[in-house]
C-alpha cells in the first residue's frame, strides 16, 4: 500500500503506517485505504478539548469494519514494556494497521525500536550513557561534544527539547519544523492556554477584546511537535536531560530554554492580596487587563498611580503605555484635570533609547503626569489604598514614601524561572547566559536559548522573538550539521508606544540603542499608521506567521 499524497499517513512497511492525531470523520477514509485495523497510542485529554475521546473513535472505527486498539503512550515515555507490547498488538491485529498519536512521532517509535532481549540490554546501556554524557562542562562550547548521545538508539532522546511553549518556544518549534519536518521536537510546557501578551495594554486601554488574546495550547501547537504538557523542574546539561515536576526525565540532543521570565509579586510586600480589588490593577495579567479598563472608566477624580520596576522586565515601554492610554481616555471624557497622575519609575530615564524621550515627553506634558525617577514600589496597603515607595535620592540614600491613591497600576518586578536561575546554564542575574550574536550557550555547545528567559541584552518583546527565531533555528541547525553558525542577531527589538488611541511612536532598535526602524519613516512621530499596524497587523503577524514558521520581514544577518 502506498501513501497517497493528500494524506499525512507515513508508512513504515506493508504492515504498518503512522499518522498524527485522527478525528471520526478521517475513519471513514482510513478504511477506504485498505487499513484493517487502528492503534491510538495517544492518551485521552492530552491535546486538550479538541482532541476526540479514544471512545469516540473506536465506535466509529467499528462501525467501519475496523479493529481498534487504545494503547495510550505519553510523550517521552516509549519504554521496553511499551514496545513490547506494541509488537504484540502487531501481532494479534489484522492488517495493515494505522498507529497515531499526537504527531505520530510515538507511534513510529514504538514499532521501529527492536525489543528482542540483545537490544534491551543496549537500551540499558544507553541509559547508562545519556547519565554519563560529558563529565566537564566547563569548556568553551566549541570544544565541548555530545556525540555519546548523538550516536545513541535510544528513543526516547529527541532531537530537540524546547523549554517553554510561549512565543518563542512555539516559533522557533514552528521554523525548525519547517526547515527539517522529519526532527523530532518535544514541547515542554504545562499551560493549557496561549496568550499575545502585547494586546493586553490595549485591553487595559478599551481598544481590545481580551478573549481575542487567548487560545488553546493544543491548537497553536506547531504540527509534528509532541507537547510534554508538564512543568520542567531542573536542567541537568552535563547529561543533557530535563527533569519534570511529576517525575519523569526528557533527553535530548539539543535544548532550546525558552521558559520566559517570572512576575515576582512576592517582591511587592501586600501587592497579591490585593490585585483586582480597591483600585489595584496591572495589565500584565490576562485576568486584570479588563479591570485596568473598569477602573480608568470610573476614576473621576483623585490620584492615579503608575508604577515601573527595575529591569529587566519584558516590554519596558508597557507601564507608561498603560498611563498614556488612561490619560487619553480621561482628557477626551473632561476628567483628567480632575485626576492627579504620577508615574514611579525605579530607573533614572523615562526611556531606555534616548531618540524617543523628547516625543514622549511631549505626551507627559500634555497628560500633566508627574514623573519620579528612582522610585520603587516595594508595599502596597489595598483597603488603605496606600502604596510604599523607596525613593533613592542623588547621594545613593534611601527613604520610605507612602503614598495615597484612588488607582494603582502596577508593573511587577520580574525574574528568571527558579529552575533555570538555579541550573548551570545561569548567569549571575539567572538568565541563560548565551553569545549575544548567536544565542548559543557560551558553556554548552548543543543548548540555545532565545526570549525573555537568555541573557541577551536586547528589549525583551515579541519582535525580538522574531528575529531570535530565526538566528536559533539557522545556527541550531549548523550545529547539528557540524558548519559554522553565521546567523548573527543584532539585537532588534520594537516597542509600539501607544501614546494616545489611535496613534503608536513605533521605536525599533538593536543593541546599543541603535535605530533600527523597518520602514523609512521619522521613527519618533506618532501615527496612524503604526497604530492600525498594532491593533489589526501584529495581532495577524504572531498568530499566522510566527507560531506557523512564516518569517515575513524576520530574516538574519550573517557574520562575514
Amino acid at each position: 500500500m502506498s501513501v497517497t499524497p493528500e494524506t499525512k499517513w507515513k508508512e513504515l512497511d506493508k504492515k504498518i503506517a503512522v499518522t498524527g492525531q485522527i478525528s471520526v470523520d478521517d475513519i471513514a477514509g482510513i478504511a477506504a485505504a485498505g487499513y484493517k485495523s487502528i492503534i491510538c497510542n495517544r492518551p485521552d485529554g492530552e491535546g486538550g478539548e479538541s482532541q476526540p475521546a479514544h471512545t469516540a473513535l473506536e465506535n466509529a472505527a467499528k462501525a467501519a469494519g475496523l479493529q481498534f486498539a487504545y494503547m495510550p503512550v505519553e510523550v517521552g515515555q516509549v519504554s521496553d514494556e511499551k514496545c513490547s507490547a506494541f509488537h504484540q498488538l502487531m501481532q494479534t491485529l489484522p492488517g495493515p494497521v494505522l498507529a497515531f498519536c499526537g504527531s505520530g512521532n510515538r507511534a513510529q517509535a514504538l514499532y521501529t525500536r527492536n525489543t528482542d532481549a540483545s537490544t534491551a540490554s543496549a537500551s540499558t546501556g544507553t541509559q547508562e550513557k545519556v547519565e554519563d554524557v560529558a563529565e566537564t562542562y566547563c569548556e568553551p562550547a566549541d570544544k565541548r561534544q555530545t556525540e555519546t548521545v548523538a550516536a545513541c538508539n535510544w528513543d526516547d532522546v529527541f532531537d530537540i527539547v524546547v523549554v517553554g511553549g510561549g512565543s518563542a518556544g512555539l516559533g522557533v518549534t514552528a521554523s525548525l519544523l519547517r526547515r527539517r519536518s522529519s526532527l523530532r521536537i518535544a514541547v515542554i510546557e504545562p499551560s493549557e492556554k496561549h496568550y499575545y501578551q502585547p494586546a493586553w495594554t490595549l485591553v487595559g486601554g478599551g481598544a481590545y477584546a481580551i478573549d481575542q488574546t487567548a487560545r488553546n495550547t493544543a491548537d497553536v501547537m506547531p504540527h509534528g511537535a509532541e507537547w510534554i504538557k508538564a512543568a520542567a523542574s531542573e536542567f541537568a546539561p552535563e547529561k543533557n536531560l530535563v527533569h519534570l515536576a511529576d517525575g519523569r526525565s526528557v533527553g535530548y540532543r539539543q535544548l532550546i530554554v525558552c521558559p520566559g521570565i517570572r512576575l515576582a509579586w512576592e517582591k511587592i510586600e501586600g501587592a497579591q492580596e490585593t490585585l483586582g480589588k480597591n483600585g489595584v490593577t496591572s495589565n500584565y495579567l490576562f485576568d486584570l487587563a479588563p479591570y485596568t479598563w473598569s477602573l480608568v472608566q470610573q476614576l473621576k477624580g483623585g490620584k492615579a498611580l503608575f508604577t515601573q520596576p527595575p529591569m529587566p522586565i519584558k516590554c519596558a515601554g508597557a507601564p507608561q503605555k498603560a498611563m498614556y492610554l488612561s490619560c487619553d481616555y480621561w482628557q477626551r471624557h473632561g476628567v483628567l484635570d480632575k485626576i492627579d497622575v504620577e508615574f514611579d519609575l525605579a530607573g533614572a530615564v523615562l526611556f531606555g533609547v534616548p531618540e524617543f524621550v523628547p516625543p514622549l515627553m511631549e505626551y507627559v506634558h500634555k497628560y500633566h503626569a508627574g514623573l519620579v525617577f528612582n522610585s520603587n514600589l516595594v508595599k502596597v496597603n489595598g483597603p488603605e489604598k496606600i502604596a510604599t515607595f523607596e525613593i533613592k535620592n542623588e547621594a545613593g540614600e534611601v527613604t520610605r514614601v507612602n503614598k495615597p491613591f484612588d488607582m494603582l497600576h502596577i508593573t511587577p518586578p520580574q525574574v528568571a524561572p527558579d529552575f533555570l536561575s538555579n541550573s548551570p546554564l545561569a548567569n549571575a542575574a539567572g538568565f541563560c547566559e548565551v553569545d549575544p550574536k548567536t544565542l548559543r550557550s557560551t558553556c554548552f555547545s548543543n543548548v540555545f536559548s532565545l526570549g525573555d528567559a537568555c541573557s541577551a541584552p536586547n528589549s525583551k518583546t515579541a519582535a525580538a522573538v522574531r528575529k531570535q527565531v530565526v538566528i536559533v533555528a539557522e545556527n541550531l541547525l549548523a550545529a547539528k550539521e557540524g558548519r559554522e553558525l553565521r546567523a548573527v542577531y543584532d539585537g532588534y527589538g520594537a516597542c509600539p508606544l501607544t501614546v494616545e488611541n489611535g496613534k503608536v511612536v513605533l521605536a525599533e532598535f538593536g543593541y546599543g540603542g541603535k535605530l533600527l526602524p523597518t520602514f523609512p519613516l521619522n521613527p519618533v512621530i506618532a501615527r496612524k499608521l503604526y497604530w492600525w499596524m498594532k491593533v489589526n497587523l501584529f495581532p495577524w503577524v504572531y498568530w499566522d506567521c510566527l507560531l506557523k514558521g512564516r518569517e515575513w520581514l524576520a530574516g538574519s544577518t550573517e557574520s562575514k
